[in-house]
């Protein structure tokens, strides 16, 4: 006779308080995110105002119009755009073939190489700061793209993910390729790639989204508007007496889709990356 599992009283309002705790928690998260978008239909004035606003005010575009009137934003929105784009592809170029030596090749001093490397990841950014900034001066890159792009481009935490990726990947399936006749190219390009798309999906986001919103590498080295990224167009919106908040929040507001596009984008394979390793074989 097979048991039938009934609900009762207990477990159902264990289930009632569950489900609205996790709908409370949607709701504040969700708030921030709301009160942004309708702080960029107000002006200055009337976004702090008491008691505060929660439907659409009749500014947005008069914020919309004026941003890209006193500021050079769109020329911003682009190059962020450019460099991080950039960024995000080199970057996940350098990490994979890195990841890829560490976790599939013997050579002298890989062990101590790597240890190195894990050290670095508890080294903060502000530590290399200046020193990055004096190559960069002796390079000439100071108020170019390459100074944002190339210097980070080996970045510790994606060689250890991929490595860690790679790492899990049975020796097996790179042999039978081999005898098969498949170059060392092909292994990587046609086995370990496909293998480790969900971690490179996670990786890319996180490449986007660490040169998205840098903000103090990119004030050290870019001297012209021209070269602002979005982060430093919209720290110059930030006057010494007065600052526009309704343009400063429509500029936050604008700065966000791209990112949420690409999370759009790579969703699936993101939270694929998650679950695999919560899942046990």
């Amino acid at each position: 006779m097979t048991d039938i599992n009934i609900v009762g009283p207990k477990n159902r309002g264990r289930s009632i308080v569950l489900t609205t705790a996790i709908a409370a928690g949607a709701v504040l998260m969700i708030l921030p995110f709301y009160w942004l978008l309708i702080a960029t239909t107000y002006g200055a004035r009337d976004i702090f105002a008491t008691p505060p606003n929660f439907l659409p005010g009749p500014a947005f575009v008069d914020n919309l119009v004026g941003l890209f009137r006193d500021t050079m934003f769109g020329r911003s929105m682009i190059n962020s755009v450019l460099v991080s784009t950039t960024y995000t592809v080199l970057g996940l170029i350098v990490c994979t073939a890195a990841g890829y030596a560490f976790a599939k090749f013997k050579f002298r001093g890989q062990g101590l190489m790597f240890g190195a490397l894990l050290v670095t990841l508890a080294l903060p950014s502000q530590v290399t700061l200046v020193p990055l900034f004096q190559i960069m001066v002796s390079l000439g890159w100071l108020d170019s793209f390459q100074a944002l792009i190339l210097p980070s481009l080996a970045l510790p935490f994606g060689i250890f993910l991929m490595r860690q990726t790679m790492y899990a990947i049975p020796d097996e399936m790179m042999q039978a390729a081999r005898i098969d006749g498949a170059n060392e190219f092909r292994v990587f390009s046609q086995i370990i790639l496909p293998t480790v798309r969900p971690a490179l999906s996670a990786l890319a986001i996180f490449l986007f989204l660490a040169q998205w919103n840098d903000f103090v590498y990119p004030l050290v080295v870019l001297r012209s508007p021209e070269s602002y990224t979005v982060p430093v167009a919209l720290a110059s919106l930030q006057g010494i007496g007065t600052t526009d908040y309704g343009q400063l929040l429509m500029g936050t507001m604008l700065s966000m889709l791209p990112v949420l596009i690409l999370f759009l984008f790579l969703q699936r394979q993101f939270v694929a990356g998650i679950l695999a390793g919560a899942v046990k074989q």
